[in-house]
């Protein structure tokens, strides 16, 4: 008889269901502040508007490539939205995936319970993969989020018109829904990246705090070493930069090349960082 039906009624496909994990990190502390400071931040964005007058022409904008979108950010809830998206994506949506993907199995070391779910036995492939895609639903819903509330508040308060661009004629609100989505998805593919190298240092560490820091650290490092243009094209091979190539979605007609090669760059980089990471956690011992 083999070892797998040693134990009757054993199935290694039903240990760990996905809705166990999904409940589970539903009712974590750092889930629920991080989804409501998703729905918070338009919030806090439009009550800055208000106070400040709704627009930002007094100090010239200064914001480099997104500054031009400070004035357009009041002139309907897609511009609005679109506001919301590109001052998170540099940072806030950098630190909200690192912490969702970061932190699941580097917290269970550290409280010690990763070999008790082991144990139970749940395989190994299977509990990484489980927490994979849990922190990545996660992560693609605290986007969904901060995009809808964006939208919506913005709507209510400045109404529906077309998106603005600062290379092109306005978008008709039409188009300009599905150039939103476009850009809300290639955000998603874009911060695989981030999820994929924070997923890797949580395997590495029993410290979340390390494995959801030194993500950030890294993605920050490679967007510093980026602007140095003296690297040349070396530049082109790191992690951040095409990270803001969706800007090619508001020009007339859109421009998708650097979106295809980001894309590209992204899925490779998010690949080679789960691959390592279920071949370290298969072959390494659980002590905690």
């Amino acid at each position: 008889m083999s070892a797998g039906a040693a134990v009757q009624g054993y199935r290694a496909s039903a240990t760990l269901p996905v809705w166990a994990e999904v409940k589970r990190q539903a009712t974590r502390r750092r889930t629920q502040l991080a989804l409501g400071f998703m729905v918070l931040l338009p919030l806090i964005i439009l009550v800055a508007f208000e106070f400040g007058g709704g627009n930002g022409n007094d100090d010239n904008n200064g914001g480099g490539a997104f500054g031009s979108l400070v004035d357009l950010a009041t002139s309907g809830g897609l511009n609005f939205a679109l506001f919301c998206l590109a001052v998170s994506a540099g940072f806030l949506l950098v630190v909200v995936v690192a912490l969702f993907c970061g932190d699941p199995v580097a917290s269970e070391a550290s409280w010690g319970s990763l070999r008790y779910l082991l144990a139970i036995p749940v395989p190994r492939v299977r509990l990484l993969a489980i927490k994979l895609v849990v922190a990545l639903a996660y992560a693609l819903l605290a986007l969904l989020i901060l995009t809808a509330t964006g939208l919506l508040v913005g709507t209510l308060r400045y109404g529906w018109h077309p998106l603005g661009s600062t290379v092109a004629a306005a978008i008709p609100p039409g188009q300009g829904v599905l150039r939103l989505l476009g850009i809300v998805a290639y955000l998603a593919v874009i911060m695989l990246v981030v999820a994929g190298l924070a997923f890797l240092l949580s395997v590495l560490t029993d410290a979340a705090l390390g494995a959801v820091g030194g993500a950030v650290l890294l993605w920050i490092l490679s967007s510093i070493l980026d602007q140095i243009t003296a690297l040349g094209s070396l530049r082109t091979g790191l992690p951040t930069h095409y990270s803001d190539a969706w800007l090619g979605l508001l020009s007339t007609p859109p421009q998708v090349d650097d979106l295809v090669k980001g894309a590209i760059a992204a899925v490779c980089y998010a690949t080679l960082f789960w691959s390592l990471a279920f071949w370290r956690f298969t072959r390494k011992d659980i002590t905690s």
